[in-house]
């Protein structure tokens, strides 16, 4: 999430429609638009278990759900500010509110992995307006740097609790409106978490119904959008995005995915030579020349990412492998959200009152503690048949939400008091950008990784068990292909596509009921061994994602304490840099 735009909202008193509208209306429909942009941020990966069950996706389907929304929010979030600047505020909240209401509907009827895609990106493209412009809207009309720090705090504070409502939502909405199949194993009837979107989808509209009497702004003066760097930016990342993504089931060194990483180094080059180049960028480049900055965007990415992997490896172990419900997950997504929004006034006394750096430090080392303790659990078998019970996982995602806690506003604080004060707003907005950037590849390589590693750990036994049945070898071959999650997610269609296969070979009807007959009767173990090769994935992502938090909190080491030291002046007079200290994304 950016706040680009809204370093310069002093001048911004100058805008149009200042003098009319409702100052409460302008609160309330900023405060409840950033709670809905979070709430809808937050229930894929809530529910990213459930989406595995649900759609019987492969492990790319399964990374689209989770990565598009965050890309939503990322490839433009550098522009939703200025554009509101430019056009109105207001205007660019009704057209954030009108996305989302579109999103979640689409969302809460999606039938098709594809469509929950669609619905996750338009959601993303919602919540990305109304983060930036929600608090442009409530800055612009707060001229007192004091009264700006205490509504920004609050705006905060609301975009947090979203972050807790949100998988306290999906975990109600799953238990308590599902309505389960006719037969035992069968889809269900009705699935609860359909409603969670649908309520997503009545506050949107209740926003922008409340947003009819607030008040509008903008900064029109001397600003201009940099187009040609919007477009080789956001072509760029989502190339790079589609080539991780099909690796998951393609392979990295698949024709597809080598191509696309091409075309996707090729348009990210085009967009430095570009942002090198214009008068009004939408990066400064120069930032990185600041050895404490780029060391601070190293960090703000590597120790995100490792954040929203955790969050992406525990819904899908929890929910979609251990096979726990989802308020289950519900809970444990508030032990990790829930110190973001309870610790603001600590976090915030601590980055005035210690070097941010430190804190900073405290914070990622705490997630690569929740990280390395994770990587020890025994995953892939549920709870019923000895698997690790799901209060297990308390005890580390707590303090993955503290470290997080810690972290997602003690980086912007340190980015910012490494450069000049006339470069604040633009480094606050960058590291935001890279911040976010960390999010949308947690669940993107982490699937990566998890699915890569479980599809080899699979093949040897599946091979092993499906001899063992007595398939011939070229129907086994066949099989070979069908990733773990296939076989998890979607044993009625992986049967249905093995007799299609086996009937147009040629193979008599006799005998394609024997072998239907024999996988039937391998289903336990096959789905057992299914299961423990995708936890061996996701002990891999925990790892990883340690990993990556150790190695951010020895990078923040080699910031210079007096770079890093607080500004409280320049803090002050940057609301960006006060909302930011409290920003949860997931």
């Amino acid at each position: 999430m950016s706040q680009n735009n809204i370093a310069g909202t002093g001048t911004a008193q100058k805008g149009m429609g200042s003098s009319r509208g409702s100052v409460r209306a302008t609160f309330i429909a900023a405060y409840s638009a950033v709670t809905l942009a979070q709430i809808t941020n937050a229930l894929p990966g809530a529910l990213s278990g459930t989406f595995a069950v649900e759609f019987h996706t492969s492990g790319a389907g399964l990374t689209w759900i989770a990565g598009m929304f965050l890309m939503g929010i990322v490839v433009f979030e550098l522009s939703w500010g200025l554009l509101g600047d430019l056009f109105g505020r207001k205007k660019l909240l009704y057209v954030g509110a009108a996305v989302s209401v579109v999103g979640s509907v689409m969302a809460a009827l999606a039938p098709t992995t594809e469509m929950m895609i669609a619905a996750q990106a338009l959601g993303g493209i919602g919540a990305g307006i109304l983060f930036p412009i929600s608090l442009s809207m409530i800055a612009a009309i707060t001229p007192d740097h004091r009264a700006r720090a205490r509504v920004i705090a609050t705006w905060a504070g609301f975009l947090s609790l979203g972050a807790v409502i949100s998988p306290v939502l999906a975990g109600f909405t799953a238990q308590f409106f599902t309505v389960p199949g006719v037969a035992p194993g069968s889809p269900n009837t009705f699935s609860g978490w359909r409603v969670a979107y649908l309520i997503a989808a009545g506050v949107a509209v209740l926003v922008l119904l409340v947003a009819l009497r607030a008040k509008d702004s903008a900064a029109a003066e001397g600003r201009k959008l940099d187009l040609p760097g919007q477009i080789t930016l956001a072509l760029g990342l989502i190339a790079a995005l589609y080539a991780t993504v099909t690796a998951v089931d393609a392979g990295f060194g698949s024709v597809q995915v080598v191509a696309s990483y091409v075309v996707g180094g090729i348009l990210l080059v085009a967009f430095v030579v570009i942002e090198s180049r214009t008068e009004q960028p939408l990066i400064h480049l120069s930032l990185f020349k600041n050895s404490a900055y780029s060391i601070t965007g190293i960090v703000a990415v590597t120790g995100m990412f490792a954040f929203l992997a955790i969050c992406f490896s525990t819904s899908v172990a929890v929910s979609g492998l251990a096979l726990a419900e989802t308020w289950k997950v519900g809970v444990l997504f508030v032990f990790i959200q829930g110190p973001a929004f309870a610790f603001i006034p600590v976090v915030g006394w601590l980055i005035h009152h210690v070097a941010p750096r430190w804190v900073l430090t405290a914070g990622f080392a705490l997630m690569a503690v929740s990280g390395f303790w994770l990587s020890t659990f025994a995953l892939g078998t549920p709870e019923a048949f000895g698997g690790t019970p799901w209060t297990a996982f308390i005890p580390p995602l707590l303090l993955l939400g503290i470290g997080f806690a810690l972290t997602v506003g003690s980086v912007t604080a340190v980015a910012i008091n490494t450069v000049p004060p006339q470069q604040i707003g633009m480094a606050s907005a960058t590291t935001n950008l890279l911040r976010d950037l960390g999010f949308a590849l947690g669940p993107v390589i982490g699937s990566a990784i998890a699915f890569g590693i479980g599809a080899t750990a699979f093949a040897g036994p599946l091979a092993g068990i499906l001899g063992g049945a007595g398939l011939p070898a070229e129907a086994a071959a066949g099989l070979a292909n069908v990733p773990p999650l296939g076989f998890l997610a979607g044993w009625d269609g992986v049967i249905a596509q093995f007799t299609a296969q086996a009937t147009a070979g040629g193979a008599p009807a006799p005998a394609v009921d024997v072998m239907v007959q024999a996988l039937n009767g391998a289903q336990p173990q096959i789905m057992g061994v299914a299961g423990t090769s995708l936890g061996q994935g996701f002990q891999a992502v925990y790892l990883t994602a340690g990993m990556a938090a150790i190695l951010s909190a020895i990078l923040t080491l080699f910031i210079s304490a007096r770079s890093s030291a607080p500004a409280s002046d320049a803090i002050a007079e940057t609301p960006d840099t006060t909302a930011a200290n409290a920003e949860a994304a997931v």
